[in-house]
């Protein structure tokens, strides 16, 4: 039996490839080897058939600096990031996913539902630091990990695009997938400063076909509304634990037109539900910070009227309670999943 994994090849100097294929493995262990590989990043939730019946699945992963692409092939799974998981570990890259073939399948999990079902031949993203469930059909797909402070830095508020799909069809959507085609052809080939650059420009890409999707388009507009998107969200990140932080505080606070500001939040379902996501992520991280405080006082320190009020909210969101939560993360603390933080600092994993 061949072993599933292939040496790593340094293609050259600070560009390495590694390719796994599931091929090589007993065809009851083939899922769970594939669930081992990708395990630094989502899980893999085994289903019984795939389990006795196998999974085929083949990835070639490249790494140029600070950016990796993949360039994958599998039959139908399901992946899974938590809320306890995005809690307990250090990922916090943006993910593009562009399908070659087969399509984006019924994404659930993320606390504002944007995203179509069934989509073929289109893109997602997902921001690694929100939690997130997808179950696709059999695909080839192309991905790349972006660095959050690339993103970030050419994207106001750029965690608003997880979990949006970008329909093929615009000219700039065809030039990405030709981009990203190409990448997967000619990385073998490329020395490492040429990959580096097609990189960062396949990055670039992607970030224009996400923000005209969401609208952010015109250069002097688009600069007024970033400056102001990024007040907005300064603002509300540092209000938080205010219980009187609402819609009508922030516009009142920063001297805003409210028309304006709600119009820019729609995309999030509004600025009350983008507070309420904001508050809810924060909580969800605070109940692995600090896990000798009750989740009562987490609930009134970020404004929720009453434990059930939030209990129902964060359920609501992520699937399950804020104690599921918190017991689950600190398993997978225990357990030493690949990417999670050790309960004893880095030295401790």
């Amino acid at each position: 039996m061949s072993s599933p994994f292939l040496p790593d090849d340094a293609l050259s100097a600070g560009i390495t490839r590694n390719t796994f294929s599931t091929h090589g493995v007993a065809r009851t262990g083939q899922l769970l080897a594939w669930r081992e590989r990708v395990g630094h990043v989502v899980d893999v939730p085994p289903a019984k058939s795939q389990l006795a019946d196998g999974f085929r699945g083949r990835i070639d992963k490249y790494v140029a600096g600070d950016i990796v692409f993949t360039d994958s092939r599998t039959d139908a799974l399901t992946l899974e990031r938590s809320v306890a998981r995005v809690s307990a570990d250090m990922r916090r890259d943006y993910v593009f996913h562009l399908f070659v073939e087969g399509g984006v399948g019924q994404v659930s999990g993320t606390p504002t539902k944007r995203s179509a079902a069934n989509s073929s031949g289109g893109m997602i993203a997902f921001d690694l630091d929100q939690p997130f469930r997808v179950e696709r059909p059999a695909c080839h797909v192309l991905t790349l990990f972006a660095p959050k402070a690339v993103v970030d830095a050419a994207f106001p508020g750029a965690d608003s695009i997880h979990g949006r799909i970008v329909e093929q069809g615009s000219p700039l959507t065809q030039l990405v997938f030709d981009h990203a085609n190409a990448l997967a052809r000619h990385l073998p080939r490329m020395s490492a400063v040429q990959a580096q650059g097609e990189l960062d420009a396949a990055t670039q890409l992607l970030i224009a076909a996400f923000r005209k999707q969401v609208r952010l388009s015109g250069d002097a507009r688009a600069a007024v509304q970033v400056a102001v998107l990024n007040q907005v969200r300064r603002y509300i990140e540092a209000n938080l634990h205010q219980p009187e932080l609402s819609p009508s505080s922030v516009v009142e606070a920063l001297q805003l037109k409210r028309a304006t500001i709600y119009r820019w939040f729609e995309h999030e379902g509004g600025l009350g539900a983008y507070i309420r996501n904001r508050r809810l992520r924060e909580a969800a991280g605070e109940l692995v910070r600090f896990p000798n405080l009750q989740v009562i006082d987490i609930a009134y320190g970020l404004g929720f009227r009453s434990a059930s009020d939030f209990t129902r909210a964060f359920r609501r969101a992520y699937g399950m309670s804020p104690q599921d939560a918190r017991v689950r993360a600190f398993e997978l603390q225990r357990a030493g999943t690949p990417g999670v933080l050790s309960p004893y600092g880095p030295g401790g994993k």
